[in-house]
């Protein structure tokens, strides 16, 4: 049985909506648009007088406009996955980025495709990239366009300082490669994805929103996203793909903008990142009497319902694990039939785990009746009628009713939450360094207690965050000595967050200070001994310094917890040669190549490591195809000359010298 049940006893005794059969329709095109971290009070067509979203406002008068809508958490890949799966977090456990999305979900694009649908996905930014934030989230899709191969990851984002920073596409580019697909493939039906990434920070939008919208760049991000929904919408048009279509709009989460001193998502959920815009226009919108155009809906919402809503639209039936509801029939209701009474009252629920990266504690809220409530350390209450900016706790002065609604929230808890297996989050190095040009925090910290015995209450350490993305900045302009003195500034308030010692230590390897970076990094992996990127670079510290034998335990370890990743593996088979451990290094390298054949440097290695051990004549044929796939590289080279002086071909030795000093080799000494 579905959670249902759960959501009918939470509406104090509000009648629930049943499970919808699928109605017999011709399977219409569904274009699913995601705005990440875009506000609900920035849409002209949810009040605001900011003139941002003409493109927008013109869709919802042919539209169903959801007035209080609600995302599931504040992070991309967290919201995204009950966006796709309709499903709760807490159910799906995508709970932060790099989590897998696991394959027995119940998963849009997987099922539309099985119902015949041509499915494509183009996206904004590597966040959900399957490869880097978004493990899985590629299921279903016959394309899959969030590739940032190309990119510069650097702190400083991309090389040639363009105006967008590593890991994201402007939205007229996302746009533009959606629209050559579907030139492609004009067949239907099709599910399409477009997800826009212009409103995320850093806000850098193009001219002339840049100008434009100069003393406030989120605007611009957000009024040029418009356009290029516009311009999506004109072609659809155009290609009369629009008014057949389903066409879902909505944001992921919105964006604090310094509301209870959070700058931007992750952390909070209160109404600046929680509320959300969400229309959807139905096929035939512009027809004489459709009750779905132009209709606005005044109850609660959730986007785990957008799911099971484009599924029925579809004429596809909704599986039963799904846990949001279609919306379908308060769109289609007549006014005064009643529907909407079967939705009164509804409860909107919330999480936000992310606080985990910094040692914090996870949070979770419910929205029910006028109030607002936030499960934490310190828990809140706010009556949301009265406090609409939720500045007001009430869970003090009103323990009966934070009781009362604390219990409903936990009892959703439990009633929605997967039996199965927490899913184990990707601690790639190379994922989370591509993440962390983007500005998150990537660690897998084990909540640290309070003075008090309770886990750390995020609201009191969220001035930390603010402190980080001022080391960010100064680090990206290379004024390293700054970002050392205010990092130490915050660990002097609070030594427990890993990340702080992380950033420490990249400031002092930036700095050459080796000494103080290994320190630093020690102090990160001894409070989260699960941080991959601490542990690896300290790996890699300690090789600069050439304690191998203090290396050797660091990289053995990310080795056994990534046991894909091959840029660590060399490393480690590298400190076994400087070591003495031959056959370690002779495995490492195996391992690498069995996966990877051509890969020149564990060619190189291998063959340095059977030279060191006696079997030159195996290590002859790995270096020579290290030579051939580098052939400018000297080292292959310098390598053979040894192995054939311990087999005793001189001719072969001499002439394989004179090649690499040929190539220069000597000269980096």
């Amino acid at each position: 049985m579905r959670w249902l049940a759960c959501v009918i006893w939470l509406a104090a005794g509000a009648a629930g909506t049943p499970k919808a059969n699928a109605p017999s329709v011709v399977s219409p095109n569904i274009i699913l648009i995601t705005l990440d971290t875009t506000r609900a009070d920035r849409m002209g067509f949810l009040g605001s007088k900011r003139g941002l979203t003409p493109n927008l406002d013109a869709l919802a008068h042919q539209s169903t406009v959801f007035t209080r809508a609600y995302a599931q958490a504040p992070l991309t890949t967290v919201s995204h996955a009950t966006i796709l799966t309709g499903t709760y977090p807490q159910f799906h456990q995508v709970l932060d980025f790099t989590y897998p999305l696991a394959k027995d979900l119940p998963y849009a694009p997987d099922i539309l495709r099985a119902h015949g649908y041509r499915t494509a996905a183009f996206l904004g930014s590597l966040v959900l990239d399957a490869g880097v934030g978004a493990p899985g989230f590629d299921r279903g899709f016959d394309t899959y366009d969030s590739h940032f191969e190309a990119e510069d990851f650097s702190r400083g984002g991309h090389a040639q300082g363009g105006e967008f920073s590593a890991g994201r596409r402007p939205g007229a580019e996302v746009v533009a490669r959606a629209l050559a697909w579907l030139k492609q493939h004009p067949e239907g039906p099709f599910f399409l994805w477009v997800h826009l990434y212009d409103a995320h920070d850093p806000y850098q939008p193009p001219e002339p929103y840049k100008t434009k919208y100069a003393a406030e760049p989120y605007d611009g991000g957000i009024a040029y996203e418009d356009s290029v929904v516009g311009t999506l919408l004109q072609q659809l048009k155009a290609r009369g793909l629009y008014d057949g279509a389903t066409i879902a709009v909505m944001a992921d989460h919105g964006e604090s903008l310094g509301a209870h001193g959070e700058d931007t998502h992750g952390i909070f959920l209160y109404d600046e990142t929680i509320r959300v815009p969400l229309l959807i226009k139905l096929p035939g919108a512009s027809a004489t009497g459709n009750p779905s155009t132009g209709k606005r809906i005044e109850t609660r919402v959730e986007l785990a319902d957008v799911m099971p809503t484009m599924l029925q639209a579809a004429g596809v039936e909704v599986p039963a694990v799904v846990q949001g509801e279609s919306l379908l029939g308060l769109m289609k209701a007549a006014a005064g039939d009643g529907a909407a009474d079967l939705w009164r009252d509804r409860a909107a629920y919330a999480q936000s785990d992310y606080p985990h990266a910094f040692g914090w504690s996870a949070l979770q809220s419910l929205r029910t009746g006028k109030y607002l409530y936030v499960q934490a350390p310190r828990r809140e209450l706010y009556d949301e009628a009265a406090d609409p900016k939720s500045e007001h706790n009430l869970a003090t002065e009103m323990k009966a009713v934070a009781d009362t609604v604390g219990d409903r929230l936990e009892t959703f808890r439990q009633k929605t939450s997967s039996k199965r297996e927490a899913p184990r989050m990707s601690e790639d190095p190379a994922a989370q360094a591509k993440l962390a040009a983007l500005g998150y925090a990537m660690s897998t910290t084990v909540p640290k207690a309070g003075s008090n015995g309770q886990e750390a209450d995020p609201k009191d350490n969220i001035e930390a965050i603010k402190g980080m993305r001022r080391v960010s900045f100064l680090m990206k302009i290379r004024r390293y000595d700054g970002a050392i003195r205010l990092l130490q500034q915050l660990i002097a308030k609070d030594a427990s967050i890993p990340i702080l010692y992380y950033e420490l230590g990249d400031c002092y390897v930036d700095l050459r200070q080796y000494d103080k970076a290994v320190a630093a990094l020690r102090k990160a992996v001894e409070l989260a001994p699960t941080f991959a990127m601490a542990r690896l670079d300290l790996g890699k510290v300690l090789m600069q310094v050439k304690d191998f034998a203090a290396a050797v335990p660091e990289l053995e370890r990310v080795a056994a917890d990534l046991p894909r990743t091959d840029k660590t593996r060399l490393l480690l088979a590298n400190a076994y040669i400087h070591t003495g451990r031959m056959p370690e290094a002779i495995a490492q390298c195996n391992q690498v190549l069995e996966a990877s054949p051509d890969d020149y440097a564990a060619n190189v290695l291998l063959g340095r490591a059977l030279v060191l051990s006696g079997d030159a004549a195996a290590a002859v044929p790995k270096l020579k195809k290290a030579s051939a796939l580098q052939p400018n590289l000297p080292e292959p080279h310098t390598l053979l000359a040894d192995a054939y002086v311990k087999l005793g071909q001189k001719t072969e030795a001499e002439r394989e010298r004179a090649e690499a000093e040929s190539l220069g080799a000597g000269d980096e000494e």
